[in-house]
């Protein structure tokens, strides 16, 4: 195979300047792409968590208009008992009813059961019945607190259901002995504009927890809320996940964030998280630019290397060095003879040579 020509050979040369061109142009469109790919933080909802909260549910559900289920007595106002409130000590059985009305024109059969800790405990005097059009009835229910029942409060739910919907009447139960309000706040994360954190009753007492946050970066403080209710109550051995909002949060900072909880009782809590905020559009072009430079450079060495052997080397000029055979002259052709001068024979000469 021959070699190269000159020509053949500048082309592979100039192929490496393309490719640096062509690498630069990927790199800049890829780190384009990615800026715009980038997830905008979550917006704030405002509402300070998604979870729903234990224990806000209505008392009395908003059913029908034809019939209606909360508890029986404390007047006509639908509000005066918002839920079933019972007090005693483990072993006792308590008493309360259970008012169903229907407002409709055809008889109503409504199925009652109980939910959660407290409505475990609950028994009917009758778990279906048939309530005629236009009037009111009331069900006895009796709640038996267990005898190994540890003091402080308990929830449940009363369900009542039609069939077609059901309503929910709540009903919580204080049972008699020492309490213990004990409070945590674990698993905080931080997420762009969002903090997440879990709130635990490791207690026996129903709590109403309060909240405080603050948030220190490298430069001093970028948020400090002060204590404030927590719209929701929490039942003993409860979790409730939730979030708050940070909607200012920094663009390029290294945080902490804290978390302060507190209950009636005594309950408190602290933790916190740590996070970095790095904006995610500069950083990855960025990066695609130094590694565009390092190919920038890596290319310019490897053409610099491809020159430098592609040059022809200087003739040796020190002595001893070994010089390339030449065309032969005539001179060189012939052989060296020692060259010695005629002399003329004599006459003695020639006597010897007869002699």
């Amino acid at each position: 195979m021959s070699p190269p020509t000159p020509r053949l050979r500048r082309a592979l040369l100039d192929l490496t300047p393309r490719l640096r061109r062509a690498l630069l142009v990927l790199t800049t469109a890829l780190a384009a792409l990615l800026c715009a790919l980038a997830p905008l933080p979550a917006a704030a909802d405002g509402s300070g968590g998604t979870a729903p909260a234990v224990g806000t549910a209505p008392a009395v559900g908003d059913g029908r208009a034809d019939w209606t289920a909360r508890p029986a007595g404390g007047g006509a106002d639908r509000d005066a008992r918002p839920y079933v409130y019972l007090e005693g000590t483990p072993g006792t059985a308590l008493q309360d009813r259970l008012a169903v009305t229907n407002s409709g024109r055809a008889p109503l059969t409504v199925r009652l059961r109980g939910d959660g800790r407290a409505g475990a405990w609950i028994g009917f005097a009758a778990d279906t019945f048939t309530v005629p059009a236009r009037t009111r009835a009331e069900v006895p229910l009796a709640l038996t607190v267990p005898p190994d029942a540890v003091p402080g409060d308990a929830s449940g739910e009363v369900v009542a259901d039609d069939g077609d919907e059901e309503i929910r009447v709540q009903v919580r139960v204080r049972i008699g002995g020492p309490t213990l309000a004990a409070l945590t706040v674990e698993d905080v994360e931080i997420s762009g504009g969002t903090i997440r954190y879990a709130l635990v009753n490791r207690g026996n007492a129903m709590l109403e927890p309060r909240l405080a946050v603050r948030a220190d970066g490298m430069f001093g403080t970028l948020l400090d809320r002060p204590e404030r209710p927590l719209p929701l109550e929490l039942a003993p051995g409860r979790r409730v996940e939730r979030t708050e909002p940070w909607p200012d949060a920094p663009a390029l900072d290294a945080v902490t964030v804290r978390l302060r909880v507190t209950a009636p009782g005594g309950a408190r809590d602290e933790a916190e998280a740590s996070a970095t905020y790095v904006p995610v559009g500069p950083a990855v072009g960025g990066g695609l630019l130094v590694l565009g430079g390092l190919a920038l450079l890596g290319s310019g060495a490897y053409r610099r290397r491809r020159a430098r052997r592609s040059d022809p080397e200087p003739p040796d000029t020190e002595t001893g060095g070994t010089e390339p055979p030449g065309p032969e002259s005539a001179d060189d052709r012939q052989p060296t003879t020692e060259t010695r001068p005629l002399v003329k024979a004599g006459p003695l000469a020639k006597a010897g040579a007869e002699s």
